[in-house]
């Protein structure tokens, strides 16, 4: 069994900023590629920011600059800090992690439950 657990959500001014955090626990031998998502009502997920186990990252390209994904190989964490927040980064934000466990005996995908994150003066 595999958890990821979101934490850092809330409700911020526009212009302010918010850090997440995904931690992934449970059976895990190994970690590749971690990432943040987001989600409007009605409108499909979409990806938000992507880094891998050696430290690279992507980006969308609405949040390229404001925010920046990092992660703790060690603690099994990744990060997502979000700088000049607008109106529309208002989502519902998932984190997502590439697991092997001995169990499965290769990657699966997994996600977290989602934090909601509300930019709105």
């Amino acid at each position: 069994q595999v958890q990821l657990v979101e934490s850092g959500g809330g409700l911020v001014q526009p212009g302010g900023s918010l850090r997440l955090s995904c931690a992934a626990s449970g059976s895990i031998f190994s970690i590749t590629a971690m990432g943040w998502y987001r989600q409007v009502p009605g409108k499909q997920r979409e990806l938000v920011a992507h880094i891998t186990s050696g430290g690279s990252a992507n980006y969308a390209h609405s949040v390229k600059g404001r925010f920046t994904i990092s992660r703790d190989n060690a603690k099994n964490t990744v990060y997502l800090q979000m700088n000049s927040l607008k109106p529309e980064d208002t989502a519902v934000y998932y984190c997502n992690a590439d697991v092997f466990t001995l169990v499965t005996g290769g990657y699966l995908e997994h996600w977290g439950q989602g934090t909601l994150v509300t930019v709105s003066s």
